[in-house]
This record gives C-alpha cells, sequence and structure tokens, in this order.
C-alpha cells in the first residue's frame, strides 16, 4: 500500500495532494517562517513526532521560507536507520550560508551535512552567486571541507574554491542539460538510499513562478532524476510554493527583505502561480510515490 503524502500545513499555500495527509500548523508559521532559534525548532521537531505517522510519503511544507524543516525530517529519519543516507537538495541555493541566529531557510544544509548517518550532500542546479567569489565568505566551509557537502551549478564562477584546495567539490556546468547528464550517471552508477528535497526555485520560470530568484531546471530534467532513483528514493519533501506573507518581526521583515525576496504580489498573480505549484505538486507527488514504492524500507 503506498504511503500516504503529509502536508504540513503551515501557509496555506501547496494544496492537499489525493490521499495526503493534512497537518495544520498555520500557528507556527511567525515562528518558524525564514528563520528561527534551534530551541524553536527543536520544539517543532516533538511536536511532529506526536502528529507523524510511523510511515508515510512525500511531505509538502509549503513556502521556500520553511525549507529548514528539511533538517527535522532528515535528522528523525537517520536516527530511526542503521544505513548511511545520501540526501539530493534540488535548488537554486546553497542554502549552506551563515546565520548567526539559529536555523534559517538558508543555513541548514551545514546541519543536515554533518549528522554522523548522513553521508554526503548534494546541492543540485545552483545558478545563484550566493556560491560565487563575492559571496565565498558567507559560506560555512566545514562541511565542504570534510567532502560531505558538494555543489552543483551552473554558469556560476567558483574558481575561488581551488584557492582553498576545495575544488572537488564544487562542479559547474554550462547549462542545465549538461546537469543532468552528469547527476543522472551518478545515479546510475552510485545507489544509495538517498534522500530528495526540492525547493522549485530552481526550475526556470517558465516552469513555474516562486518568490525567490530562480534557476534553469526544467521539469522533464527533474523527472528524469526522480525517475533514476528507483530502488534508492527513501523520503522526500517539497518547498517552493508562494504565499504572501508579513512577518510580524520587524527584524525578519528586514532580514528576507535583504534576501530579495518578491514581498508584496498582487491577488490575481499570486492566486495564478499558486495553481501553477500545486499543479506541479500533484505531479511530483504522483512521480515520487511511484518511486519510492519501489525502494528499501
Amino acid at each position: 500500500m503506498s504511503k500516504p503524502p503529509i502536508v504540513l500545513d503551515l501557509d496555506g499555500s501547496s494544496g492537499i495532494p489525493d490521499g495526503a495527509i493534512h497537518l495544520a500548523l498555520q500557528d507556527w508559521q511567525a515562528r518558524l517562517r525564514f528563520g528561527c532559534g534551534r530551541s524553536v525548532l527543536s520544539a517543532f521537531e516533538r511536536h511532529l513526532d506526536t502528529l507523524l505517522p510511523p510511515e508515510y510519503g512525500t511531505v509538502l511544507m509549503g513556502s521556500g521560507d520553511f525549507h529548514h524543516l528539511s533538517l527535522p525530517l532528515v535528522k528523525r529519519l537517520t536516527e530511526k536507520r542503521q544505513r548511511p543516507l545520501r540526501l539530493l537538495v534540488v535548488d537554486n541555493h546553497p542554502d549552506n550560508m551563515r546565520y548567526l541566529f539559529g536555523v534559517h531557510c538558508g543555513s541548514w544544509v551545514r546541519r543536515v551535512a554533518m549528522l554522523p548517518n548522513v553521508s554526503h550532500v548534494h546541492v543540485l542546479g545552483i545558478t545563484s552567486a550566493d556560491i560565487g567569489r563575492g559571496h565565498a565568505w558567507e559560506n560555512y566551509l566545514t562541511p565542504l571541507l570534510a567532502g560531505k557537502l558538494s555543489y552543483w551549478s551552473i554558469g556560476v564562477d567558483t574558481g575561488w574554491s581551488r584557492l582553498l584546495g576545495m575544488q572537488q567539490a564544487f562542479r559547474n556546468f554550462d547549462s542545465a542539460a549538461t546537469l543532468t547528464e552528469a547527476v543522472c550517471s551518478m545515479l546510475a552508477e552510485n545507489r544509495e538510499d538517498t534522500y530528495l528535497s526540492i525547493d522549485k526555485d530552481a526550475f526556470s520560470p517558465e516552469v513555474v513562478r516562486t518568490n525567490w530568484d530562480q534557476g534553469q531546471l526544467q521539469e522533464a530534467q527533474l523527472m528524469q532524476m526522480i525517475d533514476l532513483l528507483q530502488g534508492q528514493l527513501i523520503a522526500s519533501d517539497i518547498t517552493g510554493d508562494v504565499s504572501e506573507y508579513r512577518h510580524p518581526s520587524a527584524w525578519k521583515r528586514w532580514l528576507s527583505a535583504g534576501d530579495e525576496q518578491t514581498l508584496v504580489i498582487p491577488a490575481a498573480t499570486l492566486l495564478e502561480w499558486q495553481q501553477q505549484q500545486q499543479a506541479l505538486n500533484r505531479r511530483l507527488v504522483t512521480r515520487l510515490q511511484a518511486v519510492m514504492e519501489n525502494s528499501p524500507p
């Protein structure tokens, strides 16, 4: 029997696919959105433990502002397993940037990469200048130097990595097509139990619109990667949906504006984007669920 998808409904954006378990969590939105202290994230993790069934499928988390919630999801999974887990993060950003106030949607990868039962994290589809020379100092270097994190980017000058002897952690491509080909070769040749985390800002805007700067990936290219995870995909999550929100905290408003998010979206445009997003969510969940059914427990 198929494991049911889970909707962590923090902002009402992702829709509810057929057969999904809907968890109403809007009262957590202000505390978690964009970033939070470690104590808040730990409290949310404990709350999730009381809500999630023993077995479940793809988790939908809403806005990309909640991508750091992948951390407790991966953590609770690795604690229940004996075999190591590989993490694939499809994202236009490295999500490995310095953040001094806990964990936020752009910093969580460092923490998940250093979990003892995570073998490696691959961030796929980056076109953001976050990994370019001008922002090099903002990247956490520990997981890159430790050989636990790799960036797969498109058209970003990452020559600075050679100066620090980290060139093996950086793979740059001239197009989404050549990146997809290389990723698919890796998945075919190196078969491992895998967790897949999808932030839809990695897609080209012609596929779907988000309120973050976006990459170049096409839907068919991601589907090709997913299909090659047959027999390997243990769990997955999806974020990158669109919702308009005004943080009660002036501090969070300032931080999110600094990340160049589109914070105000006309109502008709927002509805159109959400409908596109929810249709894509349904297609992704259908494909992911089919692949996970044929993977080891």
